[in-house]
């Protein structure tokens, strides 16, 4: 059951390596073009939440994330026991919070690094970073599991 650990892990070490390389090699505001005009580095601090809401509310932050991540872990050793796409869902969920939490702890705001335009429908999406990607992929997974648990549920009942 601890193997899972191994992807918060794996999210933080990843998380943290991007956002010192990102600081250390680049001002804020500078550009990388990758993919013109689809896909880019642009260094840029956020002091908020998702999409900069709630600019300079670190102890809001810092509050909410330990909840947080004291549920996760609650959650992972009650409830998750046996489920691998629960268990992994919940990982990237942890590594994802603890990487941006690292960042509000030690620098005051959140290192954000990816930009990319979605062409069909010219959508400049919200700057992110690794851990803004790890969170949103385990509650993409999390949702499946949540899916899946329910229709097998509903087949226990017929």
């Amino acid at each position: 059951m601890f193997k899972y650990y191994l992807i918060a892990l794996f999210v933080i070490v990843l998380d943290q390596l991007t956002k010192w390389r990102i600081v250390k090699t680049m001002d804020v505001g500078e550009e990388i073009t990758i993919w013109d005009p689809y896909f880019s580095l642009y260094s840029h601090r956020n002091g908020g939440a998702a999409w900069g809401m709630l600019q300079g509310q670190f102890w809001l932050f810092a509050v909410i994330t330990v909840v947080v991540i004291v549920g996760i872990i609650f959650y992972y050793h009650k409830e998750a026991k046996g489920q691998p796409l629960f268990q992994a869902s919940l990982m990237m969920l942890l590594g994802g919070a603890i990487g941006n939490f690292i960042d509000r702890l030690f620098r005051g705001e959140v290192v954000d690094f990816v930009s990319v335009l979605i062409p069909v429908i010219n959508y400049d999406f919200p700057i992110f970073n690794v851990a803004d990607a790890a969170l949103t992929l385990g509650v993409i997974m999390l949702v499946i599991y949540i899916l899946f648990d329910m229709q097998k549920e509903k087949k226990k009942v017929k």
